[in-house]
């Protein structure tokens, strides 16, 4: 199912005129070896100071002898130049092996130029090679064994991107890759055909990022009889035709390439496509402007069942996610879904997660990975969450909740609150997890999320704690504006786990609060006692306040204390601006 999404998107880039010839992907060149008119003489135009990129030929080499590519290759095909370690002698044996990859070089472009006599091109390249002329360079003493160099002829034509190159290229490899005389039904396309024993291409090294060495990986690879089906290895049950292989991995390293159609992460790394062209909608989660968050929001409320919203359009969704296993890739998560379903998931996963601003009167979006990182430690001093924090795989585990309206990981909960109670830092970000934490079925269209703002039906006794807490600290804050540790920086992580001893001692203690209050500022006293009442009497008589509080309603405490902080900051913003505009008004009413 994979590799045929894979062939269907290299159709489409085909027909934009974005694949690459078959077996060539980028590449970048070092250096240049020009050719004079007849292949008589040849030199050196060295690109080291800024490398040029070009698709050029390629196809995953490996075991004792590796064979060249046409055209454009490292020093150690072109030249026999041999990897050496610095301040010491070239062994003999590695120097051998530099002259048989030359020799191999100089096989294949004869091999070309025997195919298009009349070409004169291919009469350059064979004088080239025939008298010794290749044979005879030295390679310049900046040049790296790893220094790809490109054959181009006198008038700067690239000799890797004529079409008879190409075609000799991809002959080439076809006769390598393939199965001896294998013929047969191609799982891709269901047609017959000459099978692959191996997958041609490989993934490039660099594309799925890593914690160590980067190198090239193999998206299918069985080669050891412990690996495969009735001790088969390679493809042998995995039967796929030549164009088939090719192309697929073709459009894979085109997806990993793009900047618009990929999401890497510490060590992995996700690609994305649609059946037919399509607004982007993978790009809000990292970037969730107003406008697009609002279009998923009407599409999610217009069709609030995903079910019914994959009705509406036929065009499919594609994701895939990979790891790196030494050379092997790791298929880490595949998604194949209509992308109206899609879209009803993403709007879920903003609806999950907002956050009200009271003091702005709007509701705060998150890109997923600021959310990954407020599951870090909080560092004071830098004012920030720090780097690598964050639990190893959680961007990874929130991207699939995402994209599949998936509950987020269960480690998250008990995590994030761990973190809370060290760091007693709550922004925001912290906030919009624990909703998405505290949702108990995402999939349910039926089923809400816990409110966006304060909720006065909520009789959670944690929810109830923290908007008691929320306005205990508020009314410090009122009666002690200069105040350098408030309860919050004293109490809240004590609060949140076991709150009653907490909060009945806060109480007492904010009687002092509330009476300077009263004397200096009446509004202010009026509005927090009738908070603090409708908090307390909405606990059940019998049961009062709890004297511990399990992780969900850990959970709620702060959710509550955050909701009602956001209320009080509504109420203040109404206020202050009601205040000011009877100031404008008196002032207008005056000068009148």
């Amino acid at each position: 199912m994979l590799l045929h999404r894979l062939t269907g998107y290299a159709a489409r880039a085909e027909a934009d005129g974005e694949l690459p010839p078959p077996y060539y992907r980028p590449k970048r060149i070092q250096w240049i070896l020009q050719l004079n008119e007849d292949g008589t003489s040849a030199d050196f135009v060295s690109l080291r100071e800024k490398p040029l990129e070009t698709t050029a030929p390629y196809a995953y080499r490996s075991g004792t002898m590796p064979p060249p590519y046409l055209m454009v290759d490292t020093a150690q095909y072109v030249l026999a130049l041999p990897k050496q370690s610095p301040g010491k002698p070239v062994p003999e044996r590695a120097a051998e092996e530099g002259r048989r990859r030359r020799d191999a070089y100089a096989d294949l472009l004869l091999a070309w130029a025997n195919t298009a006599p009349d070409d004169p091109y291919a009469t350059a390249v064979r004088t080239f090679v025939t008298t010794g002329v290749l044979h005879r360079l030295k390679a310049p003493q900046e040049m790296t064994a790893a220094d790809n160099i490109a054959l181009v002829a006198n008038d700067n034509t690239w000799l890797h991107r004529l079409p008879s190159v190409r075609e000799a290229w991809a002959a080439s490899v076809r006769s390598r890759k393939s199965g001896k005389n294998a013929a047969g039904l191609c799982l891709v396309c269901g047609k017959e055909g000459e099978l692959l024993s191996t997958i041609p291409e490989s993934i490039k090294s660099g594309a799925i990022p890593t914690v160590g060495r980067g190198r090239d990986a193999q998206l299918v690879s069985i080669n050891a009889s412990a690996q495969g089906r009735g001790g088969a290895a390679q493809l042998v049950n995995t039967p796929v035709c030549e164009r088939c292989g090719g192309r697929a991995m073709a459009a894979l390293n085109l997806l990993l390439a793009s900047d618009t159609n990929r999401r890497r992460a510490t060590d992995s790394v996700t690609v994305w496509w649609t059946r037919e062209p399509v607004d982007d909608l993978f790009d809000t989660l990292d970037t969730p402007t107003d406008a697009a968050v609002a279009r998923l929001l009407t599409s999610l409320h217009e069709h609030p069942d995903p079910s019914t919203a994959e009705r509406i359009d036929p065009n499919a969704y594609y994701a895939l996610t990979l790891g790196l296993n030494n050379a092997r890739a790791v298929v880490l998560d595949w998604l194949d879904i209509p992308v109206e379903r899609l879209r009803n998931h993403l709007g879920a996963w903003f609806a999950h997660h907002r956050v009200y601003d009271g003091w702005n009167h709007t509701y705060r979006y998150f890109p997923l990975w600021r959310l990954a990182l407020a599951a870090g430690r909080w560092d004071a001093k830098a004012n920030k969450y720090a780097p690598g924090s964050a639990p190893k795989g959680l961007e990874q585990e929130l991207l699939h909740a995402a994209l599949t309206r998936d509950p987020v990981p269960a480690r998250l909960l008990p995590h994030l609150l761990q973190r809370i109670r060290a760091d007693r830092h709550v922004d925001p970000p912290r906030v919009a997890l624990l909703r998405l934490a505290l949702h108990s079925n995402r999939k349910d269209h039926q089923v809400t999320a816990p409110a966006d703002r304060l909720d006065p039906t909520q009789l959670d006794p944690g929810y109830l704690c923290g908007r008691i807490f929320a306005v205990l600290e508020a009314i410090q804050y009122a009666a002690l504006p200069d105040v350098k540790a408030t309860i919050g920086d004293r109490f809240f992580g004590t609060a949140m786990t076991a709150p009653a001893a907490v909060i009945k001692t806060l109480r007492l203690g904010a009687n002092a609060h509330l009476k300077r209050l009263r004397r200096d500022n009446k509004a202010a006293y009026t509005a927090l006692s009738r908070r603090l009442a409708e908090a307390f009497t909405a606990f059940d008589p019998h049961d009062g306040i709890p004297s511990l509080l399990t992780t969900e309603q850990q959970a709620k405490f702060v959710l509550g204390y955050e909701q009602q902080r956001a209320a009080d900051f509504a109420a203040k913003a109404a206020h202050k601006k009601n205040k000011d505009q009877a100031a404008h008004d008196a002032a207008v009413a005056k000068a009148g």
